[in-house]
């Protein structure tokens, strides 16, 4: 997110804020992310008092023995789906529960980052999960450029995304 703190803007210190202004908590779940979204979600200050903590279920199996997507999604459609990201962002809030109560905020990720296909999607397919309150939503990106570069958009649109959602939904 250096292009935003660059510019004198830094986006997730400002989601961090406004999280933190309205009592939500976050727990995220990664896979082609491979933990930066949580990363940035915890490098400015105070997102402890916000940021629960997240899961790095990279292997398919993990997402459902940690995070509780259903095996028989997963046996038939594979862990790059629109279901999936959906099921990894509700299960993620409950999953990361602190003294009984889950997150407010499920964030997850699931994709091609590259540089082969899987699964026969092509690099650059994602599928983002953002669960709040009694609804999810699902954002699917078709992304280009090097493995790192869609992480990198992977992360800061994730980012984008939940503050547009916590400006425009109810929480």
């Amino acid at each position: 997110m250096a292009d935003d703190r660059d510019a004198g803007f830094d986006s997730t210190a400002e989601l961090i804020a406004v999280l933190a202004a309205r009592g939500l908590t976050v727990a995220v779940a990664e896979s082609l992310t491979g933990g930066e979204l949580v990363a940035e979600l915890t490098r400015p200050a105070g997102a402890s008092a916000v940021v629960l903590g997240g899961v790095v279920v990279y292997a398919t199996e993990l997402k459902h023995s940690l995070v509780g997507v259903d095996q028989v999604l997963l046996d038939a459609h594979g862990p790059v789906h629109a279901d999936v990201a959906d099921q990894l962002a509700r299960g993620v809030r409950t999953r990361l529960a602190v003294a009984g109560r889950p997150a407010d905020i499920g964030l997850a990720t699931t994709g091609v980052a590259g540089p082969d296909a899987q699964g026969g999607r092509p690099p650059g397919t994602v599928f983002l999960g953002l669960s709040l309150g009694d609804r999810t939503r699902v954002i699917e990106l078709a992304l280009t450029g090097t493995r790192a570069e869609i992480r990198r958009q992977v992360v800061q649109r994730a980012i984008a995304e939940l503050d547009s959602e916590l400006k425009t939904g109810p929480a």
